[in-house]
């Protein structure tokens, strides 16, 4: 079985400067939240296999010394074993995801950190049921990052997606315009469209190695769908149309598929 993951920054690692000086044979001690799980949830013991990672790339393969050091159900002594450094994927797999009721826009979170997403877009598209104003964008955004965090830990993943504000359709086309300009490829997923994903892809290659990862985003519309004049608008700021498949899917399924698809037909998942 693979071992647990934990994330640390440098408010809950001692020393605080792990992230950039541990190495194999360093002894390490996570405090705080995440600490408190591994003794009192996950029940550590010594010897257990642990990985502690930074969220940005950085994992460190450890083995417990210590669970509740001191008494303090908040300390987890640890002994690092390797320092693994993972480099961005070379292609940033981005989620646009137009807000939906009764958590499904949460679930297709979820589902696309399993996949590999590195960014999630909220997006306040004209046929959404539900709405970010005020307070509302705050807390939705921040329960969004949560769940990328949680997903993140549980499909062991070394990088946490970054979940940001969200936007209306004026600012996303303004995005979609700036990352096809930058050589980013944004696709819109339409039930009408003639074109399949399969087709988009046909072009489409990782970047030589050592060049700057390239976007490869996915836009999901609401369960009303998306309006024409929206899709027209995401058409000439360059986004492409294409159908995923042949049956219709929901607001919650459709964007970690469509990822899924896009990871292994481009040979990220080689």
């Amino acid at each position: 079985m693979t071992a647990p993951v934990f994330l640390f920054t440098s408010e809950t690692i001692e020393p605080a400067d792990a992230a950039a000086s541990a190495t194999a044979g360093s002894i390490l001690m996570l405090t705080g939240p995440e600490a408190r799980h591994a003794v009192t949830v996950k029940r550590l013991r010594s010897q257990e296999r642990v990985d502690l990672v930074d969220g940005a790339g950085l994992r460190l393969v450890c083995e417990v010394t210590g669970a509740g050091v001191g008494g303090a159900k908040d300390r987890l002594a640890v002994r690092v074993l390797e320092r693994v450094e993972e480099p961005a994927p070379p292609l940033r797999l981005t989620l646009i995801q137009a807000l939906a009721k009764g958590g499904r826009d949460e679930q297709a979170v979820e589902t696309a950190t399993e996949v590999g997403v590195e960014l999630v877009l909220p997006w306040q598209s004209e046929r959404c049921v539900s709405v970010w104003q005020g307070a509302k964008q705050t807390k939705g955004r921040q329960r969004w990052q949560a769940t990328a965090l949680q997903a993140a830990k549980q499909s062991r993943r070394v990088r946490v997606p970054e979940v940001e504000a969200v936007r209306d359709t004026r600012a996303l086309v303004d995005w979609v315009g700036q990352t096809v300009r930058a050589g980013g490829v944004v696709l819109v997923l339409h039930e009408e469209a003639r074109t399949p994903i399969s087709t988009a892809m046909e072009a489409v290659r990782l970047p030589a190695s050592g060049a700057a990862p390239r976007v490869m985003a996915v836009v999901v519309g609401p369960e009303g769908g998306i309006t024409p004049e929206e899709t027209a608008a995401l058409e000439a700021a360059g986004a492409t149309t294409v159908r995923l498949g042949p049956h219709v899917m929901r607001t919650a399924s459709a964007g970690p598929v469509a990822l899924a698809v896009l990871a292994h037909s481009s040979g990220l998942w080689e």
